[in-house]
């Protein structure tokens, strides 16, 4: 496909999404539905629901939006009516497998109504995303393996349509013994999917057929990172020309230019995430990465640093430079989120079960913190959904 097809591709995309979704800015006074998935326990129930002010930045007091066991990571739908969770579970329907839960989403109140569930195939489902057409849930499993679940029109799930078992290890014995796939994305064209896997400190690399619900191998099939490096996170650039990768094991960032033609990664660059002189330490890990709607700065979280590590963006060439590292007021930042406008960020602290909020310097990319804060149960995963009565 020629790099002109592709833009079209990824422009009609972009399209079907609300505006404020591409990074335009939310109205003044206005709010936003956010969501939070959750460890389930004595502490949690399911998926969560509060309001973010966005002339303030205060969160109301959160509210159980949905009961399922341990939704720890949310994926909206394109139309904003779906949300869908990865029920980290290692049983389903009597098989060794997670699951997968539909909702539907009350724009007005953020209620959601559950629609049903569909096993993941394989062991600890941990990731998910919609693809830009809304037909599929791709879905990747810690046990190993990566599967597509299409999407009726009522926004249901059907039975698994793909599901490819990664196989082999990396250098660290205790970590990397076998397969962990610990995420899936999409590129802005829809045609190819990646998944981190922290067992081969690869980034697996497959074409996407949406119509089908199919994912194959790609030419190339994968891009390495360092030994021992433990991948776990991935993030596209909003203009598709470059990506980053977290590393959970030896707590780095590595940079890739992206080829939107055969779906390659070429490496660019690798640096710490945390700061210089600071040495990983027992219980240290890094956990997500996402990019700012401006495409300016980049964000990661560092757990047992328990900071957000700041870092511009060369916007030529994809480079970092390391910018911030502040702290999240909390133990164990697992995932955080930045509103479409990219306003504010909003760090989950598993262990502290407590959402902070930040505001973004818009210039700099720095973080300050609000001040707001709320109390959840064993938070990992932040998502935003525009109200429907604007």
């Amino acid at each position: 496909m020629s790099r002109i097809r592709f833009l079209i591709v990824a422009g009609l995309a972009l399209l079907s999404i609300p505006a404020s979704s591409q990074g335009g800015r939310s109205l003044p006074g206005s709010d936003l539905l956010v969501y939070f998935g959750t460890y389930t326990g004595e502490k949690s129930k399911g998926v969560y629901v509060s309001r973010l002010d966005m002339a303030s930045g205060a969160l109301t007091a959160p509210e159980l939006a949905g009961e399922t066991p341990s939704p720890s990571y949310l994926a909206v739908h394109p139309t904003r009516n779906f949300l869908y969770a990865a029920n980290e579970v290692g049983t389903f329907a009597g098989k060794d497998s997670g699951s997968v839960s539909a909702f539907a989403i009350d724009r007005a109140t953020g209620r959601l109504a559950a629609l049903n569930q569909e096993s993941s195939v394989g062991r600890g489902p941990v990731y998910l995303v919609v693809d830009k057409t809304g037909r599929n849930v791709v879905v990747s499993n810690y046990g190993g393996g990566v599967a597509v679940l299409p999407i009726g029109h009522d926004g249901r799930l059907t039975p698994a349509s793909a599901f490819i078992q990664h196989t082999g290890s990396s250098a660290n014995p205790q970590r990397q013994q076998g397969p962990r796939a610990h995420s899936i994305n999409l590129d802005p064209g829809n045609r190819f999917a990646y998944a981190a896997d922290l067992g081969l400190d690869k980034v697996l690399i497959y074409r996407f057929d949406a119509d089908k619900g199919a994912l194959i191998a790609n030419d190339p099939p994968f891009a390495a990172v360092q030994p021992g490096a433990g991948p776990r996170h991935f993030a596209f650039h909003p203009t598709g020309r470059f990506a980053y990768v977290i590393n959970e094991i030896d707590m780095t960032l590595s940079v890739f230019s992206s080829d939107p033609e055969r779906g390659g990664l070429t490496a660019v660059q690798t640096l710490a995430t945390l700061p210089v002189g600071q040495a990983v330490e027992r219980g240290f890990s890094t956990a997500d990465v996402q990019v700012h709607p401006s495409g300016k700065f980049l964000y990661g979280s560092n757990r047992g640093h328990d900071s957000i590590v700041v870092f511009a963006i060369d916007r030529k060439t994809g480079r970092l430079t390391q910018v911030q590292h502040e702290s999240t007021q909390g133990s164990t930042p697992r995932g955080f989120g930045i509103d479409p406008s990219g306003a504010y960020l909003l760090v989950a602290n598993q262990r502290s079960d407590s959402v902070v909020v930040f505001r973004i310097d818009q210039q700099t990319g720095r973080l300050s913190p609000t001040g707001h804060k709320i109390e959840v149960g064993s938070p990992v995963c932040v998502k935003f959904v525009e109200r429907a009565d604007r």
